[in-house]
Order: structure tokens, then sequence, then C-alpha cells
């Protein structure tokens, strides 16, 4: 813990300070992320066909109910890429 001593207008002045170096990061990260994520690469095969929601085979049963059946789906995929 930090002990701050000085009169209420230093204090304030100290913060205000802190408030504005916090603002200015913020900015800097959020500027950063965005510049990041323009530069994505092209998506593989198999995971354009995961993306694709018609291509989702999921659990019926068990407590893997809902869930993805990664197994199946693979199976389906690798069909699908011999014709």
């Amino acid at each position: 813990m930090v002990k701050i001593e000085g009169t209420l207008d230093e204090i304030r002045e100290l913060i205000g300070d802190v408030k504005r170096t916090t603002r200015s990061v913020k900015s800097t990260t959020k500027k950063v992320a965005k510049a990041a994520k323009g530069t994505s690469r092209k998506l593989s095969a198999w995971q354009r066909y995961i993306k694709n929601k018609s291509n989702h085979i999921k659990f019926k049963r068990g407590d893997k109910k809902g869930r993805l059946d990664l197994k199946r789906m693979s199976a389906a995929f690798k069909r699908s890429r011999k014709k």
C-alpha cells in the first residue's frame, strides 16, 4: 500500500495524471488490437468446414449430448474431399 501525503489539490493533481495516463494506455491498446486484427491469414479447408453451421454433427445422447462430434465430422469432411 502506498501512503500519499500532501494537500488536497496536490493529490487531485496526481490522481488526474493517473487517469489521463490510463485513458491513453486504453486508447493505444485498442489501436494496436485493431491493427493486429486487420492482418489475418486464410483459413484452412477444415477450419472453413467447421465454421459452416450446416456441417455440425452433434452428440444426441449421453454426457456429451449437444457437443460437436468431431470424429464423425472429420470422417464426413474426408469423404467430401474425395470427390
